[in-house]
C-alpha cells in the first residue's frame, strides 16, 4: 500500500473490516469527516502525533484502546491515541 492515498488506504483498511492507525492527524481526520458526511462506512481510524511517543508507548496506548473497544464500537469512529495514555 505504500504509495496510495489516503483514501485508498482507507477503503482497504475498511475493506478488510481493520480499523487504520496513522501519524496523518489532519489528513485522516477530514477524510473521516468526508466519509460521515457522505454517508460512507469505515472501520475505525487511530490517530497519533508523530514522534510523540515512543514504539513502547504506541503499543502499550493501542492495546488500552484494543482492550476497551470492540470493531463495532470504532465502527465509523476516529480515537485519539493521546486519550490512552
Amino acid at each position: 500500500m505504500i504509495g496510495r492515498t489516503d483514501e485508498q488506504q482507507l477503503e482497504h483498511a475498511t475493506m478488510q473490516g481493520r480499523a487504520l492507525y496513522s501519524f496523518n492527524v489532519a489528513h485522516f481526520y477530514r477524510l473521516h469527516t468526508a466519509y460521515v458526511t457522505q454517508g460512507k462506512s469505515h472501520a475505525g481510524i487511530v490517530l497519533a502525533r508523530q514522534q510523540r511517543y515512543s514504539v513502547a508507548e504506541q503499543t502499550r496506548h493501542l492495546l488500552r484502546l484494543v482492550a476497551s473497544k470492540s470493531a463495532a464500537d470504532m465502527k465509523n469512529r476516529v480515537e485519539f491515541l493521546s486519550a490512552w495514555e
